[in-house]
């Protein structure tokens, strides 16, 4: 049988099937958490990002190439399930692909058209998907390994017991996301996300401690939640960003008190999700930065905040936990200092992007 090609300085391709630049883009955490691990890997190894968008194109952005496949259809009218004619072409001098979603019909013909070539092709599942022949046929052994970003994305899948099942985490930068401990901390509580109703920030907003400010950023993906968020926080010292760039996010970080992310898997609604996290990018931001953590035990977030030691994981869908534990890292400055010094050390043990990227040279040698 003929060996499967591999390098000790291998061409890997990360395929994304969505375009994260440009007016007909869709950008979300799963796109991003894709061109993060790209252009991080490289740094290390040739990379490039193939991904779709109405019109071609080719751009260098620091050591990651991008393409971007034109003539795109989207398969029944997905966006985020897009396909191209030229994909094959794409991926032809690839010793490596890395999919970023499986169920949608580009993984799919990745993973038949590499398997035929005695190529190594891996899937990450992030989220989302749309029409595809996995939901006709599995598809799973199609891959060489499944990298998860989490255990619960492992579990979720039912690999636990899969030894071609791995978990890679995710990464933030923890440069640009760092402390600056010449500032000083104010009492203001920071959510960082989407306002979405399964983020749950109806009841960090209800559970606010009296005097205390809190500062929502992010935009408003709902209308109603956003009306009914503002009659919650209209006794109460909230304020709302949408247009804060990195510095301004980066300075929030460095002066608030901790960082929130309450999500829930029934919102206020009666609206359910199965996955309100992917992994909890904004936890890793605060805590890179020196915050103590606070989140719900939902989804893979208590896989980043240890409770207790970098911050609290507390239950769903309860104002009065998340007040005490507000409360407390008020009433304890010293304490929650020792928190967000913990909570840094451990984003730099296992939660930066080259730390993710030699997991996946690993697995793609292995």
């Amino acid at each position: 049988m003929k060996a499967l090609r591999y390098s000790e300085n291998p061409n890997v391709i990360h395929l994304v099937p969505a375009l994260f630049r440009g007016d007909d883009g869709v950008i979300g955490g799963a796109e991003r958490y894709a061109f993060e691990l790209a252009r991080n890997m490289a740094d290390v190894v040739p990379t490039t990002l193939v991904s779709f968008g109405e019109n071609g194109g080719e751009e260098t952005i620091g050591s990651l190439k991008v393409k971007v496949l034109g003539n795109t259809h989207f398969v029944r009218g997905q966006r985020t399930n897009p396909i191209s004619l030229s994909l094959l072409d794409a991926l032809s001098n690839a010793d490596v692909v890395h999919c970023h979603q499986q169920h949608v019909v580009a993984s799919s013909a990745a993973a038949v058209t590499c398997r035929a070539a005695r190529r190594k092709v891996f899937v990450s599942d992030l989220g989302g998907g749309g029409w595809d022949i996995s939901g006709y046929v599995p598809t799973d052994r199609w891959y060489n390994g499944h990298l998860h970003i989490s255990e619960y994305s492992r579990a979720l899948s039912k690999q636990l017991n899969n030894p071609h099942a791995h978990v890679i985490l995710g990464g933030v930068d923890a440069e640009k996301f760092s402390p600056d401990w010449n500032l000083s901390r104010s009492d203001r509580v920071l959510f960082v996300g989407r306002l979405l109703p399964h983020k749950g920030v109806n009841y960090l907003v209800e559970g606010l401690p009296q005097g205390m400010q809190l500062s929502i950023i992010g935009r408003p993906y709902n209308e109603k939640f956003f009306v009914d968020l503002r009659a919650l926080a209209a006794s109460k010292s909230v304020t709302f960003h949408d247009d804060f760039d990195d510095a301004a996010l980066v300075r929030a970080y460095r002066t608030a008190m901790c960082i929130v992310l309450p999500s829930v898997y029934t919102d206020m609604y009666g609206g359910t999700t199965q996955v309100p996290e992917l992994l909890g990018q904004t936890l890793l931001e605060g805590m890179a930065c020196g915050l103590p953590a606070i989140c719900t035990s939902v989804a893979s977030m208590p896989e980043i905040v240890v409770d207790g030691v970098t911050g609290f994981v507390v239950p769903p869908n309860n104002s009065n936990a998340l007040c005490d534990k507000i409360a407390w890292l008020r009433d304890h400055p010293e304490r929650a200092r020792a928190m967000g010094e913990a909570a840094r050390l451990r984003i730099l043990d296992k939660f930066t992007w080259p730390l993710v990227v030699q997991r996946c040279l690993n697995i793609y040698h292995s």
